[in-house]
Protein backbone atom coordinates (compact mmCIF):
# COMPACT_ATOMS: atom_id res chain seq x y z
CA UNK A 1 0.00 0.00 0.00
CA UNK A 2 0.82 3.66 -0.42
CA UNK A 3 3.94 4.50 1.87
CA UNK A 4 3.39 6.66 4.92
CA UNK A 5 5.62 9.49 5.59
CA UNK A 6 4.47 12.61 6.86
CA UNK A 7 1.49 13.13 8.19
CA UNK A 8 -1.77 11.24 6.83
CA UNK A 9 -5.77 11.18 6.96
CA UNK A 10 -7.64 8.11 7.60
CA UNK A 11 -11.16 7.76 7.78
CA UNK A 12 -12.84 3.98 7.50
CA UNK A 13 -17.00 3.50 7.16
CA UNK A 14 -19.40 1.01 6.59
CA UNK A 15 -21.22 1.58 3.24
CA UNK A 16 -24.14 -1.18 2.58
CA UNK A 17 -23.87 -1.88 -1.07
CA UNK A 18 -21.45 -4.48 -2.43
CA UNK A 19 -17.55 -4.22 -2.91
CA UNK A 20 -18.46 -4.08 -6.73
CA UNK A 21 -20.61 -0.92 -6.21
CA UNK A 22 -18.06 1.06 -3.94
CA UNK A 23 -15.27 -0.23 -5.94
CA UNK A 24 -16.85 1.72 -9.40
CA UNK A 25 -18.37 5.17 -6.99
CA UNK A 26 -14.86 5.55 -6.33
CA UNK A 27 -12.70 4.60 -9.45
CA UNK A 28 -15.22 5.77 -12.49
CA UNK A 29 -15.07 9.08 -13.44
CA UNK A 30 -18.77 9.01 -14.15
CA UNK A 31 -19.17 8.15 -10.19
CA UNK A 32 -16.65 10.33 -8.97
CA UNK A 33 -18.15 13.18 -10.63
CA UNK A 34 -21.35 12.35 -8.35
CA UNK A 35 -19.88 12.79 -4.84
CA UNK A 36 -16.47 14.65 -5.35
CA UNK A 37 -15.28 15.73 -8.40
CA UNK A 38 -16.70 18.81 -10.97
CA UNK A 39 -15.58 16.36 -13.49
CA UNK A 40 -12.83 13.56 -14.10
CA UNK A 41 -11.47 11.15 -16.32
CA UNK A 42 -9.37 8.37 -15.76
CA UNK A 43 -9.26 4.58 -16.11
CA UNK A 44 -8.80 2.58 -13.07
CA UNK A 45 -5.72 0.85 -14.22
CA UNK A 46 -1.98 0.60 -12.85
CA UNK A 47 -0.59 3.83 -14.11
CA UNK A 48 -3.41 5.89 -15.47
CA UNK A 49 -3.49 9.42 -15.50
CA UNK A 50 -7.13 10.84 -13.81
CA UNK A 51 -7.87 14.47 -14.00
CA UNK A 52 -9.62 15.61 -11.42
CA UNK A 53 -11.18 18.55 -12.27
CA UNK A 54 -13.13 20.76 -8.88
CA UNK A 55 -12.86 24.26 -11.09
CA UNK A 56 -10.51 25.63 -13.52
CA UNK A 57 -8.40 26.99 -10.06
CA UNK A 58 -8.28 23.29 -9.15
CA UNK A 59 -7.30 21.82 -12.10
CA UNK A 60 -5.71 18.38 -10.49
CA UNK A 61 -4.12 15.40 -12.15
CA UNK A 62 -2.79 12.09 -10.44
CA UNK A 63 -1.56 8.80 -11.58
CA UNK A 64 -3.00 5.25 -10.38
CA UNK A 65 -0.55 3.83 -8.05
CA UNK A 66 -2.24 0.66 -6.75
CA UNK A 67 -5.19 -0.67 -8.12
CA UNK A 68 -6.51 -4.08 -7.45
CA UNK A 69 -10.42 -4.42 -8.73
CA UNK A 70 -13.12 -4.17 -5.90
CA UNK A 71 -10.28 -4.49 -3.37
CA UNK A 72 -7.93 -0.79 -3.34
CA UNK A 73 -7.49 2.18 -5.37
CA UNK A 74 -4.92 4.34 -4.64
CA UNK A 75 -3.91 7.63 -6.84
CA UNK A 76 -0.54 9.55 -6.23
CA UNK A 77 -1.14 13.17 -6.99
CA UNK A 78 1.44 14.58 -9.58
CA UNK A 79 -0.11 18.17 -10.46
CA UNK A 80 -1.97 19.63 -8.06
CA UNK A 81 -1.23 22.62 -5.09
CA UNK A 82 1.95 22.40 -2.88
CA UNK A 83 -0.01 20.62 0.20
CA UNK A 84 -1.45 17.82 -2.47
CA UNK A 85 1.69 17.13 -4.66
CA UNK A 86 3.58 14.90 -2.73
CA UNK A 87 0.27 12.87 -1.47
CA UNK A 88 -1.50 9.35 -1.56
CA UNK A 89 -4.87 8.74 -1.74
CA UNK A 90 -6.64 5.76 -1.47
CA UNK A 91 -9.24 3.37 -0.89
CA UNK A 92 -9.19 -0.14 0.59
CA UNK A 93 -12.44 -2.49 0.70
CA UNK A 94 -13.42 -5.37 2.82
CA UNK A 95 -16.68 -6.82 1.70
CA UNK A 96 -19.15 -7.28 5.11
CA UNK A 97 -22.13 -9.38 5.80
CA UNK A 98 -23.75 -5.88 5.70
CA UNK A 99 -21.63 -4.53 2.66
CA UNK A 100 -18.38 -3.61 2.28
CA UNK A 101 -15.98 -1.52 4.75
CA UNK A 102 -14.05 1.23 3.14
CA UNK A 103 -10.53 2.32 5.19
CA UNK A 104 -9.43 5.52 3.41
CA UNK A 105 -5.88 7.04 3.67
CA UNK A 106 -4.61 10.43 2.27
CA UNK A 107 -0.59 9.95 3.43
CA UNK A 108 2.38 12.19 2.53
CA UNK A 109 1.49 15.42 3.54
CA UNK A 110 5.19 16.75 4.78
CA UNK A 111 2.87 19.69 6.94
CA UNK A 112 0.56 19.30 9.92
CA UNK A 113 -0.95 23.00 8.89
CA UNK A 114 -4.60 24.23 8.71
CA UNK A 115 -4.86 22.67 4.77
CA UNK A 116 -4.43 19.20 6.19
CA UNK A 117 -6.72 19.79 9.21
CA UNK A 118 -9.12 21.53 6.52
CA UNK A 119 -8.90 18.63 4.15
CA UNK A 120 -9.09 15.97 6.28
CA UNK A 121 -12.72 17.48 7.22
CA UNK A 122 -13.66 17.70 3.72
CA UNK A 123 -12.91 13.96 3.04
CA UNK A 124 -15.11 13.28 6.12
CA UNK A 125 -17.93 15.33 4.42
CA UNK A 126 -17.51 14.31 0.73
CA UNK A 127 -17.09 10.42 2.26
CA UNK A 128 -20.48 10.97 3.96
CA UNK A 129 -21.35 11.94 0.19
CA UNK A 130 -20.02 9.02 -0.62
CA UNK A 131 -21.81 6.49 1.18
CA UNK A 132 -25.27 8.45 0.98
CA UNK A 133 -24.47 8.25 -3.33
CA UNK A 134 -23.96 4.46 -2.83
CA UNK A 135 -26.44 3.94 -0.63
CA UNK A 136 -29.48 6.13 -2.05
CA UNK A 137 -28.68 7.41 -5.21
CA UNK A 138 -27.82 10.77 -3.41
CA UNK A 139 -26.21 13.57 -5.65
CA UNK A 140 -25.40 16.63 -4.19
CA UNK A 141 -24.78 19.49 -6.72
CA UNK A 142 -20.93 20.25 -6.77
CA UNK A 143 -21.31 23.65 -5.40
CA UNK A 144 -23.18 22.34 -2.11
CA UNK A 145 -20.31 19.58 -1.60
CA UNK A 146 -17.57 20.49 1.19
Amino acid sequence: MSSEKGFSIYHNLLIKASVEKVFDAISLPEHLNNWWSLKSSGEPKLGTKYNLNFTDQYNWFGIVSEVKQNELFFIKMTEADDDWNPTTFGFVLEPKDNGTYLRFSHTGWLKNNDHLKHSSFCWAMLLNGLKNYVEKGVIISFDKRE
